[in-house]
């Protein structure tokens, strides 16, 4: 693989990519970011998680002038969600060379949008309909945009928003790069392409199966209460060198991090939350070893890339496969082996039997770490660092005192007291952690606007499998084939606006409600 030294890129893009723990870059990075940075039409197919955000990403920040006043570039992707995602990982590679970005998604506040838009962002990563929302309200103009970007591309169009991509597109200049990166190919994708691309070249990363071969993937069945217990055993029988435990929300995470140092592990949490300042301290601390346990949500830690990570805990059960595709791929990179526990209530196990046919892996079931496992695992990890100091470091100057108290103490007591100190007292603190809701099984319903069609999504099957799974659009409505679609703040009816407000099951913001099984902290990660 190639490092990005060798792209030829801007030192202030090399220093963020740096910044953010990549070293070599991915397939689809290796072959596409010197097409792009030539500035060619380009078609990716490559499965989410991939590294393809940092493919268009980085020759996009390299090519824009710091000076530009305008919107010169155009993201679009299906989701809020990924819009969200996307943006985060923009702006990390942008934050040295001072490119402005702004994700424009539907479910936010749209006068929030339009003040942040007088800012004269250079990037916008928007989801469709909220864009020709803006697009009708003249506050987004598409006549300046050199580059164009569809994100997913497959995904959308299962979504319905062909349409709206096609009357974007028209907006946008002709002499412009356009890139499409999608993970299959339809006969509609290479029907959007041949409309809208010029003689693009077509690069292809598509991974054998969706769940890395080298994590070793395992389930433990157990109650809310038991789970606190089964994660420190856990953490104790493993001994990882660098863990990250993924909650379910914000609130998840602060609660986790904060019972696992009361614990006596050096842990800390990483949230949507948290500043930027803070988010690279929690980071810089993972790195470098000074804290061996990231606790994560599952935004947080999307294109987290840190090598050396042994084991992935899913304290909660991820929403779906997708997400639990991308939690346990921070683990088992570069070609070492990994570990990956999930822990699964009774109520749940329908929704991992849904995982794992939709990620075509079979999942191990394990028991509960019982205590004399942990205590072992303790005990054998600081063998194992004594044996290592022994034959590596220089410990000369202690063997005079070695020596002296050999001559006083039974060599088998000193041993063993040496060991109960290195090991150190486990903190019996009682924790009580606020308990989440389980996750249901997802439950196909035909869609009454859709005339019984099945709703669209993606899970990103593996073998590049058509992804039609997940319901929800950009603020959770379900697409089907009529024009009373929903996406951002407002149903659209024969492309006329009117503005929706009174959701039971929504804050302006676009979080859910209990009842669907998502709470705002869940969404706002």
């Amino acid at each position: 693989m190639k490092t990005f030294s060798e792209f030829g890129l801007e030192p202030k893009v090399l220093r963020a990519i740096t910044e953010m723990g990549f070293e070599e870059s991915t397939p689809i990075q290796e072959k596409a970011i010197p097409i792009a940075m030539e500035g060619r039409d380009l078609i990716g197919q490559a499965q989410t998680g991939t590294g393809k955000t940092a493919a268009f990403g980085i020759p996009l920040i390299n090519k824009i002038d710091i000076k530009e006043e305008r919107i010169v570039a155009l993201i679009m992707c299906p989701t809020r969600e990924l819009a969200i995602q996307v943006a985060e990982e923009i702006e990390k590679l942008g934050r040295f060379k001072g490119i402005r970005s702004l994700p424009i998604y539907g479910g936010q506040d749209i006068v929030k949008q339009i003040r942040a838009l007088r800012k004269k962002p250079q990037i916008i990563i928007g989801t469709p309909g909220r864009l020709l929302d803006h697009i009708n309200r003249k506050t987004i103009k598409l006549d300046d945009v050199q580059t164009v970007i569809l994100d997913e591309a497959d995904e959308m169009l299962d979504m319905g928003f062909m349409d709206d991509i096609q009357s974007i597109l028209k907006l946008v200049p002709d002499e412009r790069q356009t890139m499409l990166f999608s993970a299959t190919m339809p006969i509609n994708i290479q029907k959007l392409a041949q409309q809208f691309l010029s003689n693009p070249e077509h690069v292809s990363v598509i991974p054998k199966q969706v769940s890395a071969p080298l994590i070793d993937q395992s389930y433990i069945e157990l109650h809310e209460r038991q789970k606190f217990e089964a994660l420190c055993r856990l953490l104790d029988m493993e001994s990882p060198d660098l863990a990250i435990i993924f909650g379910r929300t914000k609130r998840r995470v602060d609660e986790l991090s904060e019972a696992l140092q009361k614990r006596g592990y050096t842990a800390e949490g990483l949230h949507g939350d948290l500043s930027q300042n803070q988010r690279d301290n929690v980071m810089r601390k993972f790195r470098d070893g000074s804290i061996d346990v990231l606790v994560a949500t599952d935004v947080a830690a999307r294109g987290l890339d840190v090598s050396g990570v042994t084991h992935v805990i899913n304290f909660d059960l991820p929403q779906d496969p997708e997400s639990y595709v991308h939690r346990i791929g921070r683990t088992g990179r570069a070609g070492k082996e990994g570990a990956a526990y999930t822990f699964v209530t009774p109520r749940e196990i329908d929704h991992l039997h849904f995982i794992e046919k939709i990620t075509r892996h079979k999942i191990s079931r394990k028991p509960m770490p019982s205590l004399a496992e942990a205590i072992e695992g303790k005990q054998k990890m600081t063998a194992e660092r004594v044996l290592e100091a022994m034959q590596s470091e220089d410990h000369n100057q202690y063997k005079g005192l070695a020596i002296s108290l050999l001559e006083q103490h039974d060599s088998v007591h000193l041993l063993a007291a040496a060991f109960k100190l290195l090991t150190g007292e486990k903190k019996d603190v009682e924790i009580e952690l606020t308990p989440e809701d389980p996750i249901r099984a997802k439950k196909r319903r035909p869609d009454v606007r859709s005339n019984g069609r099945r709703p669209s999504g993606s899970y990103g099957t593996a073998g590049g499998a058509r992804r039609n799974d997940r319901p929800y659009g950009d603020r959770g409505g379900y697409r089907g084939g009529d024009r009373n679609r929903r996406d951002g703040g407002g149903y659209r009816d024969g492309g006329r606006e009117r503005d929706y407000r009174g959701r039971s099951d929504r804050d302006n913001r676009g979080g859910y409600s209990r009842s669907s099984n998502r709470s705002n902290e869940e969404t706002l990660v």
